[in-house]
């Protein structure tokens, strides 16, 4: 399986795994048109908003990673979040979710990113490990609050 940075042309096969992950997680307003403007962004346009990467096996995706940047006082500097990471569950347990963040990492790291965060749906247990063995953990003291805009 080989991880690389996403290219615009991989577009039509992100949507179905993103469309797969969000039936996944139960994330609801799949709005196909919006995210592939999103992703154009991302893949097209000014390098400094994030990231995505894709392990592929013969031809076809198998699990995508997404990062966007943003930039932090209270931790002096510019820092890397998790948006999106999924594999496709025929494909998981042979080393693509670790391939695809330690391929974000080091680009983090070649970029100044002095953190990485994500957020995680509670009930998820198996992702929850998948992050501790890799290094994370949560943040004492700190829960995400979140609020719609628009």
């Amino acid at each position: 399986m080989e991880v690389r940075r996403a290219r615009p042309g991989d577009i039509p096969q992100l949507l179905a795994l993103i469309r797969r992950y969000w039936d996944f997680e139960g994330i609801e307003d799949f709005a196909a048109l919006r995210i592939e403007l999103v992703l154009k962004e991302l893949l097209e346009g000014r390098a400094e908003r994030g990231s995505v990467w894709v392990a592929e096996s013969r031809g076809t995706l198998a699990g995508y990673l997404i990062v966007v940047l943003l930039m932090s006082v209270e931790h002096q500097g510019l820092m890397g979040e998790i948006d999106e990471l999924f594999v496709l569950p025929e494909e998981r347990g042979q080393g693509a979710g670790r391939r695809l963040l330690a391929a974000a990492e080091a680009y983090l790291a070649q970029r100044g990113c002095v953190r990485l965060q994500l957020q995680l749906a509670i009930g998820n247990r198996r992702a929850r490990a998948f992050y501790e063995r890799l290094g994370f953990g949560t943040r004492p003291g700190y829960e995400l609050l979140d609020k719609p805009l628009g």
